[in-house]
């Protein structure tokens, strides 16, 4: 019997999955290997691909600007992510009712840092574009100091966030607070999260499209002075190519789940969130993916460097003979910054 005010803190995971009506199977389903099969996948691929943004940021110092500093931290987070999303593929089906309570809150606490930390950095890295562009600059002039002290930021609200449940922001003393996606959570958490996640995407549109009227206005005067000017339309027509990818990526990617989260939040008893939260749990961790490829691969330095840095892998792979000589191609492969026409900043790919 349920007793208003009591704590149970000594019940296990099938007890409170009963109390808010979540199934928790007892062998595999063909849905649950479709999930994990799916999960793995993804997984590996954000793995994979963030390691390869990192190591290229690290061997070549021409990224060793803000804006890059910034895009690392984006690979570390979604790398984070993916060894998060990782642990829970190996801890979900069946295997979900054999954790402990600590176990439950280390699961989800290592998807909330990780999540957090992303979509923070995605908040950062579009402040610092705003703060580049108003200073017509290719890349930001903000202090390393400034930027660690930011990054730093970022991971502590992260952590903040994906600890508060395990310690305070949890449902182990009010069953009827708990929610039906995650059922040692309030129901407040998660319609907290889903609004600051809300918070952050409305934020980023401010900025892009503030980002986006500064520079058309700045290109149309400049095309009043050139006849005919070439880039007008090319740069217009790129940059808004670039702010539409970037909110793009964030609404398929994570509206989404945060619908259905803040649903499950707001105590929709008539809302199925339950038939469709792991596949809009797997569509937010291929942001991690999708971050990767918007943030870095777009960029022409950034793609150089992993071709060079693949190439190496490859040569050192098939013939050990080959290491002086892929040293020299390293060093001969070296290529200047492209600079935007004119050194001016619009085009910069990182935007």
């Amino acid at each position: 019997m349920v007793t208003m005010g009591q704590c149970y803190y000594n019940e296990t995971i099938g007890f409170f999955y009963n109390n808010s009506g979540k199934e928790l199977s007892s062998h595999w389903r063909p849905k649950d290997v479709v999930v994990v099969a799916l999960g793995l996948t993804v997984s590996v691929l954000v793995l994979l691909t963030n390691l390869l943004v990192i190591a290229a940021i690290a061997s070549n110092r021409r990224f060793h600007q803000p804006i890059y500093y910034l895009l690392g931290n984006l690979a570390a987070a979604d790398l984070f992510a993916g060894v998060a999303y990782l642990f829970l593929m190996f801890h979900t089906g069946p295997r979900t009712a054999r954790l402990s309570l600590e176990g439950w809150f280390l699961r989800q606490g290592l998807l909330d840092t990780s999540l957090t930390a992303s979509v923070a950095t995605l908040l950062a890295i579009a402040v610092e574009r705003h703060r580049s562009v108003m200073a017509v600059q290719l890349h930001s002039r903000l202090p390393r100091g400034r930027v660690v002290m930011l990054i730093v930021g970022v991971w502590v609200a992260a952590l903040g966030l994906g600890l508060l449940p395990a310690h305070s922001w949890h449902c182990l003393c009010a069953l009827d607070r708990c929610s039906r996606m995650a059922p040692l959570l309030s129901r407040s958490y998660l319609a907290v999260w889903a609004l600051s996640s809300l918070l952050v995407f409305l934020l980023m549109v401010a900025v892009y499209t503030r980002i986006f009227f500064y520079v058309r206005r700045r290109v149309q005067r400049m095309a009043e002075h050139v006849s005919c000017h070439p880039r007008y339309r090319e740069t217009t027509l790129s940059l808004v190519k670039t702010v539409v990818i970037i909110l793009g990526a964030f609404v398929v990617c994570w509206t989404p789940g945060q619908v259905v989260l803040l649903l499950d939040g707001l105590g929709c008893e008539s809302c199925n969130v339950l038939a469709v939260e792991k596949y809009f749990l797997l569509l937010a961790e291929a942001n991690s993916l999708v971050n990767a490829a918007v943030y870095s691969c777009r960029d022409a330095e950034m793609r150089r460097t992993f071709r060079r840095l693949l190439c190496c892998a490859c040569l050192r792979r098939s013939t050990r003979e080959s290491v002086h000589y892929t040293s020299s191609a390293q060093g001969g492969a070296s290529t200047r910054i492209m600079l935007p026409e004119n050194g001016h900043p619009l085009m910069d790919s990182t935007l």
